[in-house]
């Protein structure tokens, strides 16, 4: 993924350019409509909530309808309908933002982890790819449970039992199902080379391997 420094993401290097709402076709259309009926169109941050074209992911999404519905379904399950708090939620997707490098994810994410009540000061450690300081007990599951699924593909027994006794089963698969949604979406995002808003510095600096 291209990523240089104090690029803004200029609109004209998406790859997939945005769809004018009269050139939908009859399935994009019900696509769309679906996505800013839902409960992401009461954000104000969301790219459902703003008027014309669809951006973000779901703008990619437009092009397969028939998965973009089932995608766009499954997100709005883990995003309004966890079992976990909405603040170890937007926690886990900070982590999956920064693992992948997926600034527009970080953009949309970081401010509602922040109004949820996570530090700012570690959301900034994760950003710079530093273990943060002063988490409660939750954040701490959460972030070890993320970032060693996310940076070997497994979690240990110990780490698995840690998540099991603070969240239960249901958590645990929450809490898989966060992480794995939100590589999908930054994969998309990425391959879209989709660009944070206009003015806005990329937020997640190279990390160094």
């Amino acid at each position: 993924m291209s990523n240089p420094e104090n690029d803004t993401r200029a609109a004209d290097q998406r790859r997939f350019k945005l769809i004018p709402l009269d050139q939908l076709t009859p399935e994009q259309q019900a696509l769309s409509d679906a996505i800013k009926s839902g409960p992401r169109a009461k954000l104000k941050s969301s790219g459902a909530s703003k008027p014309g074209p669809l951006g973000g992911p779901f703008n990619v999404w437009l092009r397969s309808p028939g998965i973009g519905d089932l995608v766009q379904k499954l997100g709005e399950e883990i995003r309004f309908r966890s079992s976990l708090a909405g603040k170890l939620n937007e926690l886990a997707i900070l982590i999956t933002a920064r693992h992948w490098t997926s600034q527009y994810e970080w953009v949309a994410h970081h401010k509602l982890a922040l109004e949820g009540g996570l530090d700012p000061a570690i959301a900034e450690a994760i950003s710079q790819g530093r273990p943060p300081q002063n988490m409660d007990a939750d954040e701490t599951v959460v972030y070890e449970f993320s970032s060693e699924l996310q940076r070997t593909q497994a979690v240990s027994d110990a780490t698995y039992n840690r998540a099991l006794d603070r969240f239960g089963e249901r958590g645990v698969v929450d809490l898989i199902s966060v992480n794995g949604f939100y590589v999908l979406v930054s994969m998309c995002l990425n391959v879209d080379r989709t660009p944070v808003p206009a003015g806005t510095p990329l937020p997640l600096p190279p990390l160094v391997k």
